[in-house]
């Protein structure tokens, strides 16, 4: 059986999160990076689109989610990503990656990880 992967690399969003009292009051960035696993074998089998996992779909969702959302936590952000990918029936593993760039004076960026497995 064939096992598609699908990486969202690099979606550039902004919204709330943090709790210290400039984080609350603007939206910052956040750099999103997604792997979903589901099985391909009859989208590859057959090429027919309804066979296959729409990431748009999947994307759009996450997008929804994160700029309309409210966070204290990279882990709440994280786990609300994790859930949207995982919500489709087809996914069995899904990782989310959400980093928070400038979040420390000296470093690029700080990230968070979760991973869900059916």
């Amino acid at each position: 059986m064939a096992n598609a992967i699908i990486n969202v690399t690099n979606l550039r969003l902004r919204t709330f999160i943090g709790f210290n009292q400039e984080e609350r009051e603007k939206k910052q960035d956040v750099v999103i990076n997604l792997e979903v696993h589901y099985p391909a074998h009859d989208a590859c089998k057959t090429d027919e689109v309804d066979q296959a996992l729409n990431y748009k779909v999947i994307t759009k969702e996450v997008i929804t989610l994160v700029e309309q959302g409210d966070f204290l936590l990279l882990e709440k952000l994280v786990a609300e990503i994790l859930a949207v990918c995982h919500s489709h029936p087809s996914v069995h593993y899904a990782k989310a990656r959400v980093d928070k760039p400038h979040a420390l004076r000296f470093a690029d960026s700080v990230s968070l990880t979760l991973d869900w497995a059916k």
